[in-house]
């Protein structure tokens, strides 16, 4: 190339240059890294409380297990969904044979525990035969008492055969607990799950990759899981006791929800919900809030006494004032929005003039001077346990108290640790206790079942009531029943019939609250009463 035509080119060569430092110019710095990748989206994590420690996490055992983890972990053959809707979970499918008595489930195919190994049919016969090792202490469910003999018919296919025909079989198999299933690493040595497990490995969403007792407990998403996965990367639960500590926590930011019965004051619910800040919902009735009167205690095998001290209390202003109208007054055992429940009874309604009536009427008199009725000597007093950390229960506790010393009857309060006071309820050694329905998909079936089942309180509260065998027999027959009309008809006489007798006293109908910070959304209540919340929040 001659001088001139290098010349030539130099303008050009100039204008690439400016054209290149102009291109480079408007270019985004790359950030510091030495593979070039944009960095990775920082995790959704959120912090919850709990009132007591999670516990074991075990599927096959109750206190200290709490329900809500339990249902992060393990998941059931068929699930509830709303309108009380049964629908496949881990079985794709199930046939019920024409005597209501064999029920065979085909189960799906590539579906992992979180450690890996595989959920098939032999596992799940595994885990119903652990759980049917302690058939007694589960027969408050009531497929535990008829459930006779599990069977593996092929890799994926279950049957399940009973002593009789059970119509809400696959309901109970819906429950959190005791029918869910723990993977095969987690069995301890023998068998016995209801005192032991290895390790909480289930098939459910989550995992537990990290625990302190009586301080947190982390979960994180399961990476073997078959069905979506959630948008939260982790949930922290943070143990604290105290429902005031709790919303301090959460108005300091240290927790990014506040959800569960009793969890909060319903005053602190309707506060936090005042300010605007916060997101909030509450639910429809899931359960009823009860007082329960044990029959077998003498002063209390009286129907007269019972009705009493019914009449006794105001529920209205309690409804009001404890529960901030946030809840609404009860005036049967189960609000009407339940299968088969259409009750139209007569409220048993605050009249102290009633109460007073009924307690003369059965030889309890206020002498001149005296602020409590004697009978034959002996003072008319009764103890409430209450759960020491249910935040509403004390309060709820002292209104009773005050309203039953109008009439002239004693009432003593004692606030327990719950094992304490689940271990007395189970004995039937109490006076009067709080009672929750356990909602759906349990009830109505399972209230009626815990009235006939002993060992769960419910039924030795009644053990005084005149027509206890009577009533026993017609809860058998409804259970057993394949006649709907058979089955609303004689609901209907049963539910009548303890509202009659007046040993399970309803005071409101309980609905569920959750605050949460509004970097949070799609927050709902599950289906499910017990179940958790966590799958769909974004």
């Amino acid at each position: 190339m001659t001088r001139k035509q290098s010349t030539r080119f130099i303008p050009i060569i100039a204008v690439l240059l400016a054209l290149l430092i102009l291109v480079v110019g408007c270019t985004k710095p790359e950030p510091a890294s030495n593979d070039k990748t944009a960095p990775a989206q920082k995790p959704k994590e959120i912090t919850v409380s709990w009132m007591r420690d999670l516990g074991p996490s075990n599927p096959h055992a109750y206190y200290p297990n709490q329900l809500f983890s339990q249902s992060m972990l393990y998941e059931p053959l068929v699930s509830y969904n709303e309108g009380g809707e049964l629908k496949p979970y881990l079985a794709e499918s199930w046939n019920i044979s024409t005597d209501g008595k064999e029920y065979t489930f085909k189960l799906r195919k590539n579906i992992k525990f979180s450690d890996g190994s595989s959920f098939n049919a032999a596992i799940v016969k595994r885990n119903f035969d652990a759980i049917m090792k302690n058939k007694s202490t589960h027969s408050w469910l009531g497929i535990a008492k008829v459930l006779e003999k599990t069977e593996i018919v092929d890799e994926h296919t279950i049957k399940l055969t009973l002593s009789e025909p059970y119509y809400p079989a696959l309901q109970d198999l819906a429950t959190v607990r005791p029918f869910r299933f723990l993977g095969e690493a987690g069995f301890p040595e023998g068998d016995d799950t209801l005192k032991d497990l290895k390790a909480p490995i289930g098939t459910g969403p989550w995992m537990i990759t990290e625990y302190k007792q009586d301080q947190y407990t982390v979960f994180t998403r399961n990476p073997n899981y078959w069905g979506e996965q959630p948008t939260v990367d982790k949930v922290t639960v943070k143990i604290i006791p105290d429902s005031e500590t709790r919303v301090l926590a959460f108005e300091k930011g240290e927790l990014d929800m506040l959800f569960g019965e009793g969890a909060i004051s319903l005053d602190a619910y309707k506060q936090l919900q005042g300010t605007g800040k916060y997101g909030t919902a509450l639910s429809d009735p899931v359960g009823t809030r009860n007082i329960l009167l044990n029959s077998s205690n003498e002063m209390l095998a009286d129907q007269r006494v019972r009705l009493a001290l019914q009449h006794g209390i105001n529920k209205q202003s309690i409804v009001d004032g404890i529960l901030g109208g946030v809840e609404q007054k009860a005036d049967s055992l189960l609000s009407n929005n339940y299968p088969y429940v259409d009750l139209k009874v007569n409220p048993i309604d605050y009249s102290t003039a009633k109460a007073t009536a009924y307690l003369d009427e059965a030889g309890w008199k206020l002498a001149p001077g005296q602020t409590i009725r004697e009978k034959d000597g002996k003072k008319l007093e009764l103890e409430l346990v209450y759960d020491k950390t249910d935040p509403i229960q004390k309060v709820l506790g002292e209104a009773v108290q005050a309203a039953w010393g109008e009439i002239g009857v004693k009432l003593n309060i004692a606030g327990m640790e719950l094992t304490a006071a689940t271990k007395l309820l189970r004995e039937g050694k109490f006076d009067v206790r709080f009672w929750f329905n356990s909602g759906v998909p349990y009830d109505p079936h399972t209230l009626i079942n815990a009235v006939k089942e002993p060992s769960f309180g419910v039924a030795e509260a009644h053990s005084r009531i005149p027509m206890k065998q009577e009533l026993d027999k017609k809860i058998q027959t409804v259970l057993a029943s394949t006649n709907e009309v058979e089955r609303k008809k004689l609901y209907t006489e049963i539910l009548t019939t303890l509202h009659e007798q007046s040993v399970i006293v309803p005071i409101s109908y309980i609905k569920q609250t959750v605050v949460y910070n509004k970097s949070l959304s799609n927050v709902t209540f599950p289906a499910s009463r017990w179940d958790h919340p966590f799958n769909g929040i974004k």
